[in-house]
């Protein structure tokens, strides 16, 4: 019996032999390959998408440092139209014009005034410049239109608030009284008006 149970275990390593003598050593290789080739295309993806994530937390964090105080800036400019605005009310109140100390006290709210807009300077708050300027819509918002027959339509006749930009980003639009044209009709009625 012994003799048969070895014959059967000598059978059955033979057909283990016959088995891999089936399969070309080309396909076992090829698998191999195609796997190797699978593996260092998935390897090229994430070192290409580590990459791509470093990149994006690098700008995330520029934003960061550049614009992080944006909201401040922002808030920040209505002190200064406050106080351009008390200077405004105290030169023109009559009851204060006969204080005799009138002058150094709206010099002193100048002087805080140039530290203001100094401070933003240094942060890169700068004014939008609107003197002779073409209405941009990027930076100036229309508040309203007058008719003006001297100067090209759409040009900027009046400040009406001062705008402001953080670097290169706008922080508030300036907003803009703009030059248009009489209407045709506006012509004929003052034409009918100046026949009368």
């Amino acid at each position: 019996m012994n003799d048969d149970n070895e014959k059967k275990i000598d059978n059955s390593e033979k057909n283990e032999v016959d088995d891999e003598k089936l399969v070309p050593e080309s396909k076992i290789e090829k698998s191999l390959e195609d796997k190797l080739a699978e593996s260092e295309d998935k390897l090229l993806r994430s070192l290409a998408e580590v990459e791509n994530q470093r990149r994006r937390f690098e700008k995330e964090i520029k934003d960061a440092f550049e614009f992080g105080s944006f909201n401040f800036a922002k808030e920040s400019l209505a002190i200064l139209d406050n106080l351009q605005r008390a200077r405004l009310a105290i030169k023109n109140d009559e009851k204060l014009k006969e204080n005799k100390d009138l002058d150094k006290f709206l010099e002193n709210i100048t002087i805080i005034e140039k530290d203001l807009i100094t401070i933003f300077e240094k942060n890169r708050i700068k004014k939008i410049v609107t003197k002779n300027e073409k209405f941009n819509p990027n930076l100036h918002q229309a508040m309203t239109e007058i008719e003006d027959e001297e100067v090209e339509t759409g040009s900027i006749l009046q400040e009406i608030q001062a705008g402001y930009m953080l670097g290169e980003r706008l922080l508030r639009p300036a907003l803009v009284a703009v030059a248009k044209k009489k209407t045709v009709e506006k012509e004929e009625k003052d034409e009918k008006k100046e026949n009368k």
